[in-house]
């Protein structure tokens, strides 16, 4: 086997200092035919394309392939792409590397049946922060070949750079050319959604550690979902690489992402023609996902129904002149109820907070500075606002956290007639606490 700094790894073609238009016709030669596919030749290596499939959950099917590079030595023997990467001497040849690479994945997609998906095809974060972008090279290629631009997703690793203003161009340059852009490895150490929201990409590729952590972490998963949550915010399409196993699928489904890939799907290939032949069962996964989570479907109804009559009671009590800790002595009662209290129209509240044994015990002596809140502002809370745009109707909120105990918590929220004015009484349940009975006792 070569050493990848053996003398024979060598450029057939000399590479000038700067590379100049027309690009294309220096690297054409390079490319040769080999069956039904492309290949190309860099220092004594051969190179290929390899592609993996990319899906919609929700459309069940195939909409995209990242194009990924393959190398051999005159031995046949698997050089890997960062070693590969590694090679060029000069920012000259690793722009024409890049290049290369682009254009032998475009060559070969170009040629293929499919006349529908998305090409995803790395851009080296080397000749984004030091290449110009601002040539006809890519625009040419892409009419020489005549893959539409728009079928085209243009990615850009996520990673710290000094260089802001050449990483906006360059996102600019392929939007401009009518390509879709992506942010790949978002979460991989270094990530900020600040570089999200000046990019404006289109879809953001998430970086399978998100998912490692997720796996084993239920904290960590519910901070996967809200960084899809956030992303879809920003106005990105979010796809989850790396799932490798069905439960990595399901979290990825539980996740809301839309797009999904990697080895429990399908691995990369090189043979591009049997890829849309790779099997992949959307109904049965989804099928599971429904099944797991018929059991747990929207179990704060559950608590809307179980405390509905205990809550009516004490708002009917207070309707006619009991003090709160009478008209929620029975609400307090219940093992789950840490708090209740009573807010104006306003939000504001009117007086302290009742405290029950449950929650005493919860108390962390370390948030104390935050446990009074008479005279507090709930208004922006969206369980008030939303008590008070229906009144008489239970509502219930999502898990989150307290700010007055900084524990996990959902909030019961009614509203009522007190008078002359609307009262909203409220009650903060423990998140995930024992199994309810069906019934209050």
């Amino acid at each position: 086997m070569h050493s990848l700094n053996d003398s024979k790894l060598t450029m057939r073609h000399s590479l000038p200092e700067k590379l100049t238009a027309p690009e294309v016709d220096l690297l054409s030669p390079m490319l040769r035919r080999n069956g039904n596919a492309w290949t190309a030749e860099f220092r004594g290596l051969v190179l290929s394309t390899a592609l993996q499939p990319i899906y919609s959950i929700s459309h069940k099917r195939t909409v995209g392939y990242e194009a990924l590079i393959r190398a051999q030595d005159p031995d046949n023997a698997s050089v890997l792409p960062i070693h590969l990467f590694e090679l060029p001497t000069s920012d000259a040849e690793a722009l024409l590397l890049d290049r290369l690479c682009r254009y032998l994945h475009i060559q070969n997609y170009s040629g293929s049946e499919d006349q529908l998906n998305w090409l995803f095809l790395n851009v080296s974060p080397r000749v984004v922060t030091s290449g110009s972008q601002t040539d006809s090279f890519f625009g040419e290629l892409l009419a020489r070949t005549k893959l539409p631009p728009h079928r085209i997703v243009i990615e850009i690793v996520e990673q710290p750079t000094d260089d802001a203003d050449r990483l906006r161009e360059t996102v600019a340059y392929y939007k401009q050319l009518g390509c879709l852009t992506a942010i790949d490895d978002f979460g991989a150490g270094h990530s900020n959604f600040e570089r999200i929201w000046n990019l404006s990409p289109d879809i953001v590729k998430l970086d399978r550690t998100l998912l490692v952590r997720a796996t084993d972490d239920h904290k960590a998963r519910q901070i996967l979902n809200g960084i899809v949550s956030l992303l879809h915010q920003s106005g990105c399409l979010v796809l989850l690489e790396g799932v490798e196993s069905s439960d990595q699928a399901m979290i990825a489904i539980d996740a809301g992402v839309d797009f999904v890939q990697g080895f429990y799907f399908c691995r990369p290939s090189t043979d591009l023609a049997q890829l849309c032949n790779a099997p992949t069962d959307f109904d049965q996964l989804l099928q599971e996902y429904k099944a797991s989570h018929q059991i747990t479907r929207d179990p704060t109804r559950q608590l809307v129904e179980f405390f509905q009559r205990d809550f009516h009671k004490a708002t009917e009590q207070l309707q006619s002149g009991a003090t709160m800790a009478k008209a929620c002595a029975t609400l307090l009662a219940h093992h789950t109820v840490s708090r209740c209290y009573l807010a104006d129209d306003k939000g504001v509240q009117i007086e302290d907070t009742l405290i029950s044994d449950t929650g005493t015990r919860s108390l962390d002596p370390r948030f104390k500075p935050l446990e009074r809140t008479s005279k507090a502002d709930w208004y922006r809370q969206q369980y008030l606002r939303q008590a008070l745009a229906q009144p008489g109707n239970l509502h219930v909120t999502a898990p989150y956290l307290c700010v007055t105990g900084a524990y996990m918590c959902v909030t019961l929220s009614l509203c009522f007639t007190h008078g002359s004015e609307l009262h909203v009484l409220c009650c903060d349940i423990i998140a995930n606490p024992p199994t309810l009975s069906v019934t209050p006792g």
